[in-house]
């Protein structure tokens, strides 16, 4: 039988065949490996890289916050705390995670492996934190739900066992833990405040966050673990955050496959944000705190050349020390019961009371219904419409002249004049000054909830007319009328400069402020005007309602009022200073507004909030006398020196 066999060239035929669809594959996978390495090369480094290496961003410490004299008002403490780097206990966890499991196997139990897995990471860390119960006799338990989340969000940064360690528990700790323990004691730091509650609202608190502006530093495309920075939250620190804040530095880690660290391969270090100076005087801000013990409201203090506030008071006050490194539950009801989170100089609003006879007073000369020797005649009261208004001094003052009723605190007076010049004017004069706008201060949190009434207002707003009682309301500083101390303190700080609407600043110029940014424009009344309204404040320093606040050898030029108020549902009254000294020169002005309580009827202007304004005055006496005496000693040296 004959096999018919295939002609050689049909093998040849299929061998090339073969052989080119080889050489067709290995072109193509050549192809592709060139394409990856040539063409997609950085591709793939990048890829690498962001799952190999990971950035730590650090923040740098805040800036100081000082005084004008340099005195220091918040700066950083050390923190300490006892950490472990969960990087170091890996092999810890994988003994325990056996163990676990092989006890289970004796008894025939059957596990979950992630939840195994974090009852062995819980059981180690808690070792290690009973290491630090038993040196420091305390009980402290780990979190589980705290271990977790550290290891999904912030892996490469140490594990707090303990924060806010005392001096004397971490001289203990560094004395006790072995060295081949994996405890570390980091010092950090926080906020301290060493003249703890002065200033409270002023100067504001920080909290930890890990939500800042990191800027623009290496690794931005790579896993960013973030330590927590402080960030201002109220006053100063909040106003001024970025400047305090400072430079964030990095790190940049290699990690092998589980995201543990081993290798650092960059630095960038972390700087100290920058300084602040403030136009606060902490001798002045303390005194009018202490002045005020604990009476609720508010002392606003400016140098009258500058606008500068020299003291920016609320009270009641805390210990800023207790609000950090964090704010706890029972710190927080405290405040809060105590109403102390409202920062009464620039968020409460008040009717300003017979302090705003003086608006009064130069609406009136303005207009023309009113002159310097204007008489009215007082006999306790006045009728208007249907009602009686009366004067505080019921048995009345007799005829009283401009300057005799500011000194007296004349309500009759000032009805008149009310009356004879009319709401329009007296509202406008009260615009004039700034008194129905937020003076802009640089601190957050201004209401802009004042309110100088009109009749447009009232309609508007009460659906009702306007009537000449709240004329007379109005002239007296009461009725619909609402103001905050600091406005006030701008107001008498424009009265003492001969300007209107003074702008305030929290910061200090030693070289002088420019004065297009202390703002106003001329009063622009006669002098003989403007001396009856100063004679008036002057005479009610010396004798009359504000004579409580004056200083031997620094008269002060002032007025005083009274308002009565309903607060929570009940009659309560409020006591207010304003003034300026010294009279002949004024350097520094003053508002001091204190809330009366319920059923005590002491709490007027002249005996309670007057004597605050003393205080404060004479520490700046002071401090001008020892000024004067430094200078002259140092001209006594250069004459001798010659």
């Amino acid at each position: 039988m004959t096999v018919n066999q295939p002609e050689p060239d049909f093998y040849v035929k299929r061998l090339f065949l073969l052989y080119g669809i080889i050489a067709l594959c290995m072109l193509i996978l050549v192809g592709g490996l060139a394409q990856k390495q040539l063409f997609q090369k950085e591709d793939y480094v990048e890829h690498m890289e962001r799952q190999n290496y990971r950035r730590i961003i650090l923040p740098g410490p805040r800036g100081n916050i000082y005084d004008r004299n340099g005195k220091l008002l918040v700066g950083n403490r050390p923190l300490f705390s006892a950490v472990v780097y969960l990087n170091d206990l890996r092999q810890e966890f994988r003994e325990e995670y056996i163990r676990i499991v092989r006890e289970a196997r004796a008894h025939y139990q059957t596990l979950d492996r992630l939840e195994t897995n974090l009852v062995a990471r819980q059981n180690v860390v808690q070792r290690y934190l009973d290491d630090i119960n038993v040196i420091l006799g305390t009980e402290d338990e780990v979190d589980s739900r705290e271990i977790e989340r550290h290891f999904s969000q912030s892996l490469l940064l140490p594990f707090p066992l303990m924060t806010d360690l005392s001096g004397e528990e971490y001289a203990r700790l560094i004395e006790q833990i072995p060295i081949d323990s994996p405890i570390q004691i980091l010092i950090s730091s926080t906020r301290y405040y060493p003249y703890e509650s002065a200033a409270f609202h002023t100067l504001g608190y920080v909290s930890s966050s890990e939500e800042f502006e990191i800027g623009d530093l290496p690794g931005g495309d790579l896993l960013t673990f973030r330590a927590p920075a402080w960030i201002g939250r109220t006053g100063l620190e909040k106003q001024f955050n970025d400047r305090l804040q400072g430079e964030t530095g990095t790190e940049i880690w290699t990690v092998d496959p589980g995201g543990f660290q081993y290798d650092r391969v960059e630095y960038v270090q972390p700087r100290k944000g920058d300084d602040l100076v403030t136009s606060l005087d902490i001798d002045m801000q303390r005194a009018a705190e202490s002045a005020m013990g604990d009476k609720t409201g508010a002392v606003v203090a400016l140098d009258v050349k500058s606008g500068e506030v020299l003291t920016l008071a609320s009270m009641p006050n805390f210990d800023l020390n207790r609000l950090t490194p964090f704010i706890s539950y029972t710190v927080d009801e405290e405040i809060r019961e105590k109403g102390g989170w409202i920062n009464r100089a620039i968020q409460g609003l008040y009717p300003p009371a017979s302090t705003f006879k003086l608006i009064t007073s130069m609406a009136g000369l303005r207009n023309g219904t009113l002159h310097h020797d204007t008489v009215f005649n007082c006999p306790g009261y006045l009728r208007v419409g249907r009602r009686l208004f009366h004067c505080a001094h019921r048995a009345g003052h007799g005829d009283e002249s401009l300057s005799d009723a500011i000194r007296d605190s004349c309500n009759v007076y000032f009805y008149h004049a009310g009356l004879d010049t009319g709401v329009e004017a007296i509202a406008a004069e009260a615009k004039r000054f700034g008194l129905n706008t937020p003076t802009g201060i640089n601190i957050p949190g201004e209401t802009s909830r004042m309110l100088v009434p009109d009749p447009k207002w009232k309609e508007d707003r009460l659906y009702e007319s306007w009537f000449e009682g709240d004329t007379a309301n109005l002239s007296i500083g009461q009725g619909y009328l609402l103001v905050t101390p600091l406005q006030m303190a701008t107001f008498v700080t424009s009265v003492a400069r001969g300007r209107t609407n003074t702008k305030p600043t929290l910061l200090h110029y030693p070289e002088g402020r420019p004065e297009d940014d202390i703002g106003g424009e001329a009063i622009d009344l006669p002098p003989e005007d403007m001396e009856a309204i100063y004679e008036g404040m002057i005479e009610a320093g010396n004798s009359g309602t504000a004579r409580r606040a004056n200083l031997d050898g620094f008269p002060a030029a002032g007025k005083t009022g009274t308002a009565q108020v309903r607060k929570d549902g009940k009659p309560t009254t409020l006591a207010w200073y304003v003034g300026f000294a010294p009279a002949d020169d004024p350097q520094i002005a003053i508002a001091v507004m204190v809330e009366g309580v319920p059923d005590e009827t002491h709490y007027g202007g002249g005996s309670t909030a007057a004597p605050v304004a003393r205080e404060v005055f004479r520490v700046y006496h002071r401090k001008m006398e020892e000024k004067a005496e430094a200078e002259a000693a140092m001209r006594n040296q250069e004459v001798a020196a010659r």
